[in-house]
């Protein structure tokens, strides 16, 4: 039986890459969102279906990458280069989305050691994971 997760967006990740995907898609955008924050419910299925990719995991924490599309395009997961950054806490069957981007958003370097160094900068509680 699956766990059914609560989604909370860190409003740091409301500040930043959400706002232009919300300018850029309007309304598919907010289907996006709806359809993202629904799977991340259901968040097991996920990582069985190599949907979400765990970046590192202890006893009680998940970091997770999620890859996900806009709604209404013609584009993979994959091929969209959206990526979703989520951290997943087991006993409290709860998950903090940290971080929503496009690949593009990070600049030309390495887009891990990029959302990394975010992660970091803006989430010293997770820092010493990554």
């Amino acid at each position: 039986m699956s766990i059914k997760y609560s989604v909370n967006i860190k409003p740091y990740a409301e500040r930043h890459f959400i706002k232009s995907f919300a300018k850029k898609y309007g309304r598919a955008w907010d289907i996006t969102i709806e359809t993202l924050v629904r799977e991340l419910q259901s968040f097991d299925v996920l990582l069985e279906r190599k949907i979400a990719e765990m970046i590192t995991e202890t006893a009680e924490v998940k970091i997770c990458k999620v890859e996900f599309k806009i709604a209404g395009s013609n584009q993979s997961r994959h091929g969209s280069g959206n990526r979703c950054i989520a951290v997943v806490h087991k006993s409290a069957s709860s998950i903090n989305v940290l971080l929503v981007y496009h690949k593009n958003h990070l600049g030309d370097g390495n887009e891990t050691a990029e959302w990394k160094q975010i992660i970091k900068d803006n989430y010293p509680e997770y820092s010493g994971l990554l």
